[in-house]
């Protein structure tokens, strides 16, 4: 493992607005019509755009290509990042993860993940903390702090697109860091927007993620708007019971409305839903839960996500053994469910949302 400070783009650190509103918030039409406004080029926003999300710019002075009259005024109306770098762990096995401190002195954490056949996929976070309450999370550990705008869920992109070499390209992103996405939909769809459109990043829809615990409004939301993501839903038990003990936002929506929203959801897109299962050794990992979470997914066109859990300094819940997490997954096939196993990736650096956050520590 090795551990760096990452050189990046400088900001006051003294908990102030940015005094200038950022680029990365503006749609390619506002950008359009900033310039009109000003009787230039169509075009330039174009130039801007591609500088951003494909050539990787820093700061608007590295736009060349534009006049350098037009990078002044740039300058003077726009910043481009008003987050840095705060600390950057590398693993063994490549993935990377970046503590983001923001304008306010608040920190974020975002992952990048090296995967076979230049797979280079992100891992992305929505909100300072989270209000959800998972008992085996440390993102919840402090409560939600606040939602983060479209131009820091874009930052935490540019930032990790930055570690990546010039001849390589995001692929993938997963919706799944810190935060409950679906509670921040406002400020994520635009971003996933720019993130996929062929002027931004160039990442097909589907290959986005969007994992959440459940919020049928959300979850109905995105079936309306037909983004055609793919959807998560981290479920970790099959009766209310035991899912509003590991997930206490649980008791005011109930896992039937959830399922019902999730079908839903494929219904009007298409797309098969992801029920992901976090194991927790003696707790939701018994033959009992087994058999409750297969008759609960039976016939849903559906992939079953088994996740063993990845121990937090802390928080006093243990991981699976191998013999159980086999045992669990071969009952789920059995009852004709399609099931993957998520591999742990980055343990060593503390990969997990929310880890490298509270070891680092808050400035705050």
């Amino acid at each position: 493992m090795e551990w760096t400070l990452e050189d990046a783009p400088a900001i006051a650190d003294d908990g102030e607005m940015p005094s200038l509103p950022n680029l990365l918030e503006l749609s390619p039409q506002q950008l359009q019509g900033w310039f009109a406004e000003r009787g230039l080029p169509a075009f330039r926003a174009g130039q801007v755009r591609r500088w951003l999300f494909e050539r990787r710019a820093a700061v608007v002075d590295e736009m060349t290509d534009l006049p350098k009259s037009v990078r002044r005024q740039l300058a003077d109306a726009f910043c481009i990042f008003t987050s840095h770098v705060a600390a950057h762990h590398k693993a063994d096995d490549g993935t990377e993860k970046l503590l983001l401190q923001l304008h306010d002195a608040e920190r974020i954490e975002c992952v990048l993940l090296r995967q076979p056949r230049r797979r280079r996929t992100i891992c992305l976070s929505t909100q300072v903390g989270c209000a959800m309450g998972c008992v085996f999370c440390a993102s919840g550990l402090g409560g939600l702090v606040r939602n983060l705008t479209s131009a820091e869920i874009l930052e935490q992109m540019l930032h990790l697109q930055r570690l990546l070499a010039t001849d390589e390209r995001l692929s993938h992103i997963v919706v799944m860091g810190m935060g409950e996405p679906l509670a921040n939909l406002d400020a994520l769809l635009p971003a996933l927007a720019a993130a996929s459109s062929p002027d931004g990043l160039g990442i097909s829809a589907r290959r986005i993620t969007i994992s959440s615990v459940g919020l049928p409004a959300g979850i109905r939301r995105l079936a309306e708007e037909d983004c055609q993501y793919h959807l998560a839903i981290s479920l970790h038990a099959a009766d209310d019971e035991l899912r509003n003990r590991l997930i206490p936002s649980n008791r005011k929506v109930g896992i039937a409305p959830i399922l019902a929203a999730a079908d839903d959801y494929f219904e009007q897109t298409g797309r098969r839903v992801t029920f992901e299962y976090v194991l927790l050794a003696g707790l939701n990992d018994r033959p009992q839960h087994v058999r409750r979470l297969a008759a609960l997914l039976k016939g849903r066109p559906s992939l079953v996500n088994i996740i063993p859990y990845n121990p937090v300094a802390g928080i006093p819940y243990r991981g699976p053994t191998p013999a159980v997490v086999a045992e669990f997954v071969e009952v789920l096939q059995r009852g004709g469910l399609e099931v993957k196993i998520r591999r742990r990736k980055g343990a060593e650096i503390d990969a997990a949302c929310g880890q490298l956050r509270r070891t680092v520590g808050s400035r705050r």
